[in-house]
């Protein structure tokens, strides 16, 4: 036994030496709320190798949630190219449109058009948006409308699919400032109710599933939450939760039971993202803003934040992973979407310019959501092999 445990520590200590990632940092002076131990959370940042959890294993087939037609494919083909591997959706918040964008910065898809809103389609607020299961349609959140939208890729169709737009409230039927609707496979969705300190699963416009105490916001998840501005679905069937108060983050596992919480090292914790190996991908919105990758316990493993110059952020909304290992980041307050190399740390794509708001080819206004979407094996967008991990 005492051999065990012995080879157990040197295995721990190689894996720690091997890793390819910077040091850990303390949380910030926050202390860590740990409940229970979560699952082992292998050393390293976003470079240690594949097979210890690295970012570059996120899209491997054990890690993809659902299973979609052409997923393995397209993301094994992303997994190789430079800087944005496929295709960009942007849901630019300020322009209260959504853009789908190609590596080369040209525009394939945009909702609404001159013809949509003739027809009285249009989207207010629209903020975080993502491809939905099977590519057939998308779901945004309209946060400061109150409501959940579905667009129609083919018919172009816009459908309410829950809240009263333009109206908030604490009841069953009613939304204030909903964020990260995600749908599931099984056709319900996930949302943040973030004021009503609530995340809420949703079907057919009845809420089937709720953590937290409608209107009653103080940390003690799942019963009580505080604000909450993220509710990420995890690979097995739990959520990632961000509470902005106390810059909470919460791990809910499938059957409700809270497998973590700890203070995150940041100023206001926004849209976390599940990683291989145990590993949370975290973006402060803030200004300078950062983006963080933490163990389960709060331990920083890799943080990006200059404080001046280009790679400086304002207030970045949601970091995502992709499949080459770079992230992106929506820079909201720079009106911007970049693509940071986390070997170099540098900037390697943008979509935007820098500090400049509008609306011709090219800019964005404050853009607050983004999906990646792969190439199909013909060209051309491929929403039907988009998962989110």
């Amino acid at each position: 036994m005492a051999f065990l445990f012995i080879l157990v520590a040197i295995v721990v200590v190689a894996l720690s030496l091997g890793s390819l990632g910077g040091p850990g940092h303390a949380p910030g002076g926050k202390v860590a709320h740990i409940v229970p131990a979560g699952p082992t959370v292998i050393p390293g940042g976003p470079l240690a190798p594949a097979r210890y959890g690295g970012l570059a294993a996120l899209w491997a087939p054990q890690n993809v949630v659902g299973s979609q037609p052409g997923t393995a494919a397209a993301y094994q083909t992303a997994s190789k190219k430079p800087g944005l591997p496929g295709y960009l959706l942007i849901a630019d918040r300020g322009n209260n449109r959504i853009l789908i964008v190609t590596p080369e910065k040209n525009i394939v898809y945009r909702y609404p058009s001159a013809e949509d809103l003739a027809a009285g389609r249009r989207l207010v607020f629209n903020d975080d948006t993502f491809v939905e299961p099977g590519g057939q349609a998308l779901i945004a959140n309209e946060e400061d409308n109150h409501a959940i939208v579905q667009i129609g890729l083919v018919d172009r169709s816009l459908t309410v699919l829950f809240g009263h737009p333009g109206e908030q409230g604490t009841d069953s039927t009613h939304l204030h400032t909903p964020d990260d609707a995600y749908m599931l496979s099984d056709g319900s969705f996930i949302v943040a109710d973030a004021y009503n300190c609530r995340v809420l699963v949703i079907r057919n416009h009845v809420i089937v599933r709720q953590y937290g105490t409608s209107a009653v916001c103080r940390h003690e998840p799942p019963r009580y939450l505080g604000p909450v501005n993220g509710d990420t679905p995890m690979p097995d069937g739990g959520v990632l939760v961000s509470e902005v108060e106390g810059s909470w983050i919460d791990g809910i596992g499938p059957e409700g039971n809270l497998q973590f919480s700890f203070a995150a090292p940041v100023s206001y914790p926004s849209d976390p993202q599940p990683l291989p190996g145990g590993r949370i991908l975290l973006a402060d919105y803030a200004s300078p803003g950062h983006v963080l990758i933490l163990s389960h316990r709060g331990k920083v493993l890799w943080r990006y934040g200059p404080e001046q110059g280009g790679g400086r952020m304002n207030h970045p909304s949601l970091a995502m992973g992709l499949p080459n290992g770079d992230i992106a980041v929506n820079d909201d307050y720079r009106d911007r979407v970049i693509v940071i190399d986390p070997r170099t740390r540098q900037i390697v794509w943008q979509y935007g310019h820098t500090d400049q708001a509008g609306s011709a080819p090219g800019y964005l206004n404050t853009p607050d959501g983004m999906d990646f979407i792969p190439a199909g094996p013909n060209g051309g967008p491929d929403y039907a092999a988009v998962v989110h991990p």
